[in-house]
């Protein structure tokens, strides 16, 4: 399981939220605040790297490639039209490279363009996309069975779906909204049935 940030709907402080995440040990924690000047971004960046070394939680900046390098995290996740504008030498500085992807053209672009890992949605409604349909299942499936690298799913993903995503062939799932307003970070994970699955 990946959690991603998003302080505007974060119940509480922000950098209290990631370390109550990151004492539940999901695979990683995507700080995803992709609207911040970077100067913003790179301090909060600091802290939230320095939570998850603690803790021992992959930490993955989002959009920030510069952010990743000044302060030693080799973990990207980027938007497909910035990784393709990326160079080899800087793709070179990371460890893994992470993709968000909308449909099978764009994942099987964002391989060929260095990503080991794509995030694919979104599935489910869900209301950070108000009023959109999610893509659903099958969407979902044929992502995983056209890509040689893991992917895990996003948007909408419930208890009571989640054993419908992971049949996808899908190595996980993502969690936003939920984890950001949740009450108990640690029921909630649970609920979702962290510790069944394979991160």
């Amino acid at each position: 399981m990946i959690c991603v940030t998003n302080r505007l709907l974060c119940r509480g402080d922000l950098i209290g939220r990631i370390e109550d995440i990151a004492k539940c040990r999901p695979c990683g924690i995507i700080l995803r605040e992709k609207d911040l000047p970077a100067e913003e971004y790179l301090s909060l960046a600091e802290r939230v790297y320095e939570i998850c070394e603690k803790y021992g939680v992959r930490c993955i900046l989002h959009s920030f490639a510069q952010a990743a390098v000044s302060i030693g995290c080799d973990n990207i996740h980027m938007p497909l039209p910035m990784l393709k504008k990326m160079t080899e030498e800087g793709k070179a500085r990371f460890t893994h490279i992470g993709a968000s992807c909308h449909s099978l053209t764009e994942a099987q672009e964002a391989v060929e363009k260095g990503a080991d890992y794509l995030i694919a949605g979104h599935i489910f409604a869900t209301d950070c996309k108000k009023g959109l349909p999610g893509r659903g299942t099958d969407f979902l499936r044929e992502i995983c069975s056209h890509v040689d690298v893991p992917v895990y799913a996003i948007g909408g993903i419930t208890p009571d779906n989640i054993s419908e995503v992971l049949q996808t062939g899908a190595k996980g799932v993502c969690v936003m909204s939920g984890i950001m307003q949740c009450s108990d970070v640690s029921a909630y994970l649970a609920a979702l049935g962290k510790d069944k699955m394979h991160g």
